[in-house]
């Protein structure tokens, strides 16, 4: 029994159950919004509204998850996704949906997701710190990287045929919670060890408190400025990021409808998806051959080249294939730069150090989005596109010569289990980690 319980199987169960769960509502909740409301901009303010809500629970959220049992996090949490999806559709059935009743319950739906996530992702390297073994944790992140890439294309996916063939929407929306309460249970399922954090004497005044949750918050910034590698792959990921969710939703859809070939827009993303399941494939069968560096270089490579062409928007069939390639190249780098950031963060850290991340992440499209639209508006989506591959290209050009990601390190044999003082250590004396690129 407790060979399964630290089980990896159990795990991932979870971790794709709940991105499953979000994917769906990803399609859901739009849907449901323009049905009941008949109002576009209705859908566009509760995107904005949620969007916000959870990169302003980023900045908190790690605080929760080095604070208190990972484990027990995942499980409330994704009881409270369950109960708010649910929630959706009770409202629905007994009084109407309206738009005061999709801000308050996507808004807390937003909030509540965050912790989960990140508490999940904690989790996985306190399961491998249970039953270590060389290579290991490579291995598991490179398979979380493609569940990551399937469930993009299968998560709205399902949501968006469950609308279109389930019957009420209580009905699509009962079904959504499922997925937020199996995750949860799975969770529940797993050794109680990998959820332990270190042990913090909290004031017991109120004042004293919240200037200890800001000491602690203030840690994982300076964590994250001091070292290198981090900072670096942070910087690196933030602005592909940007340039990734710019095309999307600016760039992109206006050339595919330019080109009266609206329906291509959604398949970029599904392509880039595609490409990341291939390329997640490929990285798990070398992982032994090919080393740390050789990735990184062979991804910032076609980085540079799949934006360059994407950018170009030469044709729109060579948009396509340059996104497939982007989004190949781009598993096996997410998947090396993922587990240097778990390698070089101290455990009692980790879920601050994620949420400061993830921060920086969903705020840098914000940066990009409204300058690139008065170009595009003004100089033609030739112009913005060409910008946007030149920002790419750089930064992959400039992330091969910098000083930090020389020396990436190769895998090592695991850690021994975690001191009975409960004080996790790194899991290696590697100098820095970094983002998980472009996943998020």
């Amino acid at each position: 029994m407790r060979t399964l319980r630290r089980s990896p199987a159990l795990w991932l169960a979870a971790y794709g159950l709940t991105l499953l769960g979000g994917g769906m509502m990803a399609a859901v909740l739009p849907l449901l919004v323009l049905q009941r409301t008949g109002d576009v901009l209705a859908a566009g303010v509760l995107a904005t509204v949620t969007t916000t809500a959870s990169a302003m629970t980023g900045l908190v959220s790690g605080l929760i998850v080095d604070r208190f049992d990972r484990r027990l996090v995942t499980v409330v949490a994704g009881v409270l996704v369950a109960a708010e999806v649910a929630g959706l559709a009770v409202v629905d059935t007994l009084w109407g949906l309206d738009m005061a009743a999709f801000l308050v319950l996507g808004t807390f739906g937003a909030i509540v997701r965050v912790p989960a996530m990140t508490a999940q992702e904690v989790l996985l390297p306190a399961l491998v710190r249970l039953d270590p073994r060389p290579g290991r944790l490579d291995r598991l992140v490179a398979l979380r990287e493609n569940l990551s890439n399937i469930l993009l294309l299968a998560g709205p996916a399902i949501g968006g045929v469950a609308v279109a063939v389930a019957g009420p929407p209580s009905v699509v929306l009962l079904m959504t919670a499922s997925t937020s309460l199996l995750a949860a249970c799975a969770a529940v399922l797993l050794d109680p060890r990998a959820g332990r954090v270190e042990t913090v004497d909290e004031p017991t005044a109120p004042a004293g408190a919240l200037r200890r949750a800001g000491l602690d918050l203030a840690a994982s910034w300076r964590f994250l400025a001091r070292n290198r590698l981090v900072l670096s792959a942070t910087l690196v990921s933030a602005v592909l990021v940007a340039v990734i969710a710019t095309l999307q939703t600016t760039v992109l859809p206006a050339y595919f409808v330019e080109q009266d070939l609206a329906a291509l827009t959604g398949l970029t993303l599904s392509a880039l998806a595609a490409g990341g399941v291939a390329g997640s494939v490929v990285y798990a069968t070398l992982l032994d051959r090919v080393r740390r560096r050789t990735w990184f270089v062979i991804g910032m490579l076609g980085f540079g080249t799949g934006f360059a062409l994407v950018g170009s928007l030469a044709s729109p069939w060579l948009v396509l294939g340059a996104a497939a390639l982007v989004g190949f190249t781009n598993a096996p780098v997410g998947a090396v730069l993922g587990v240097l950031t778990i390698e070089a963060t101290p455990d009692a850290l980790r879920g601050r150090v994620l949420g400061a991340q993830n921060t920086l992440l969903l705020a840098a499209p914000a940066v990009t989005a409204a300058p690139v639209a008065a170009l595009a508006s003004s100089s033609g989506l030739g112009v913005a596109g060409a910008v946007l591959a030149a920002v790419a290209a750089g930064t992959a050009l400039v992330a091969l010569v910098v000083p930090a990601f020389r020396d990436l390190g190769e895998p090592e044999p695991a850690e021994p289990p975690a001191r009975p003082d409960g004080v996790a250590l790194a899991l290696s004396a590697q100098s820095g980690g970094a983002a998980d690129a472009t996943r998020r």
